[in-house]
């Protein structure tokens, strides 16, 4: 898929929709009849789908001006720099509302118009699929693709919207006038997971190579159709609504409160687990945790179901350094984020004895230093050679911190800056690049499905396996009970929330947090003060206060951003389309 992902390929021949916007595109030159009577036009056409399939994990989303972080800044991980231009400074303020959804914030990069976009194509090309000049085996591929890309741009939407609009194959023309409703949200789980049932049967389990290494195989079905029913089963869906609207209560969840629904995710996560095909990225010989920070380095690795490949570059590095190492530093971590990392003995830092205060950061859990920058970390510099990263305030100091690194409030600084996913060998001025894929479905993400999934289905006891595979490829220490910090015997509630911490931990910055705020249904306690830590130096030793203060982005969450709005624009050219509770 490198090549897929660099060439970018050959437009597409859709025809826009001048009455709607729903499932607009534009044209490009080409007719249908050109692209799909040419072997070669018609698999470029489904390439072209794929380059879309990061659109929401991109650094650059929600700002087409540049890079500015995907939702994870719309979350209690990270802080950005309060520019209402940028979705997710706006979603935390509580400014988000019909009118700038969508289209108002960055082009090709929202959360309606690129999923819809993208829909029509896959079915104008399903439509094409059969008369296409291709052998059998290469149309059941294409199809399966296809429609797994299709469950997978519909699962974005109910996750963030519920119930939306399923059209199913029809391909709409130029001249058609649209007027849907939404579909209720079992019928849009339901019809997800009938595409990624049907398409599992037309892929290979093969991982491919060469220049079709990237592209969808049965694996990616099973491990969407495990997020897809994990979402379901969750509480804002699984009778969790905030209306008690008769008519908008099944459009925007289930009616009714099912818990069989978490046996049945948990059921779709172990069928994956069973097959036996990928396994986590594992090297605690190197240093503790090697293989999890060297998994965000390689194209090629046992973790990847489906990832968003890259040419060589230094993306990351650009965004996310600190102004020291030339970065843009746009989406800095979270005090609260911080302590969440436990210590190497695995146990949390309120119940480790080897938690220190005062030197916070030492024998942490390996995948705090490979998440995080904090103060006092060495790490390269532009010159090349490493150096000491120092964040802490001047206020107070016998040694001050002239560095652009310091960390004040008024610039929007946490004390922290990202270093997730980043090549620890490169700066923004350095002249060398890396490889990366974006790691859009991984391993991990199904052990820690299946480990939530079974605790909330009442056998809390079956998620031990799974949290120990994760720590301790993280390079945390067994103990003598060979539980890796994991207390014995843990009831469903006290599991649940060593899971939801060690998802938060695990897939930090992967675009999963924002939906697990909102379909646990603890945005509105999460999003709360700005999350920094006041490192005051008085001599050579730092003295840490973790505070919360005053936020550059005023937090101001409610009730009904559990869900987005649907665009205006879309509702008053449907109008059978109803609005989301709250807007």
């Amino acid at each position: 898929m490198k090549k897929i992902i660099t060439i970018l390929l050959l437009a597409t021949v859709i025809f826009s929709c001048k009455k709607s916007s729903f499932l607009d595109d534009k044209t490009n030159g080409l007719t249908e009849d050109a692209v799909f009577t040419d072997s070669i036009q018609t698999i470029n056409f489904l390439n072209r789908i794929y380059v879309d399939a990061g659109y929401s994990f991109g650094p650059s989303r929600f700002n087409s001006a540049g890079g500015t972080g995907n939702t994870e800044l719309a979350t209690d991980n990270a802080e950005g720099n309060n520019n209402l231009s940028v979705w997710a400074d706006s979603y935390v303020q509580g400014v988000i509302g019909p009118n700038n959804v969508s289209t108002n914030f960055a082009t090709d990069k929202d959360f309606w118009t690129t999923p819809y976009k993208n829909i029509r194509r896959i079915n104008l090309l399903l439509s094409k699929l059969p008369d296409a000049p291709l052998s059998a085996a290469m149309k059941n591929r294409m199809r399966g693709e296809a429609r797994f890309l299709r469950a997978y741009f519909y699962h974005y939407m109910i996750v963030a919207f519920g119930g939306v609009p399923v059209i199913e194959d029809q391909v709409f023309g130029i001249n058609d006038i649209i007027n849907l409703p939404r579909n209720n949200f079992s019928d849009c789980v339901n019809y997800i997971t009938s595409e990624l049932d049907a398409a599992a049967t037309e892929l290979s389990t093969v991982v491919y190579k060469d220049i079709d290494y990237g592209r969808v195989t049965r694996g990616a079905c099973l491990a969407l159709k495990s997020r897809v029913l994990l979402y379901a089963a969750s509480p804002l869906f699984n009778g969790g609504a905030i209306t008690t609207s008769p008519a908008l209560l099944p459009l925007v969840g289930y009616p009714s409160t099912d818990n069989n629904r978490w046996m049945a995710a948990a059921n779709a996560a172990e069928a994956l687990i069973n097959t036996g095909l990928y396994s986590l990225n594992v090297d605690n010989v190197t240093r503790p945790g090697n293989g999890f920070y060297q998994l965000f380095l390689k194209r090629v690795n046992s973790e990847y179901i489906f990832a968003y490949n890259r040419p060589a570059q230094k993306e990351f590095e650009t965004f996310y350094l600190p102004p020291t190492r030339s970065g843009s530093s746009v989406m800095k971590p979270t005090q609260s984020l911080a302590e969440a990392f436990p210590m190497r003995d695995g146990k949390s830092i309120k119940e480790s004895s080897a938690f220190n205060a005062n030197d916070p950061y030492v024998n942490r859990d390996p995948r705090f230093e490979f998440s995080m920058i904090y103060n006092g970390l060495s790490y390269i510099s532009n010159t090349g050679v490493k150096t000491q990263v120092f964040t802490y305030t001047s206020t107070g100091s016998a040694i001050a911190n002239a560095t652009s690194d310091a960390y004040t409030p008024q610039n929007k600084f946490t004390g922290y800056f990202s270093r997730k996913m980043l090549d620890e060998n490169l700066t923004n001025a350095s002249s060398g690049t890396t490889e990366r894929a974006w790691p859009l479905i991984r391993y991990a993400e199904i052990l820690l499905n299946y480990a939530e999934a079974i605790t909330e289905a009442g056998q809390p006891e079956k998620a031990y396996d799974k949290l120990k595979l994760l720590r301790e490829r993280a390079g945390i220490l067994p103990g003598a009970d060979g539980l890796y910090g994991l207390k014995a015997n843990m009831t469903v509630a006290e599991m649940r929330e060593v899971v939801r911490n060690e998802r938060r931990i695990e897939l930090a910055f992967e675009d999963h947090r924002w939906n697990d705020i909102r379909r646990w249904k603890i945005a509105s306690t999460v999003l709360k003060g700005f999350n920094s830590v006041d490192i005051i130096t008085r001599s050579a030793t730092n003295t840490y206060k973790h505070t919360i203060g005053t936020a550059p982005r005023p937090l101001n969450f409610r009730d009904a951003m559990y869900l987005l709005p649907l665009p205006l624009a879309e509702i008053q050219k449907m109008p059978l389309m109803l609005q989301n509770p709250g807007y």
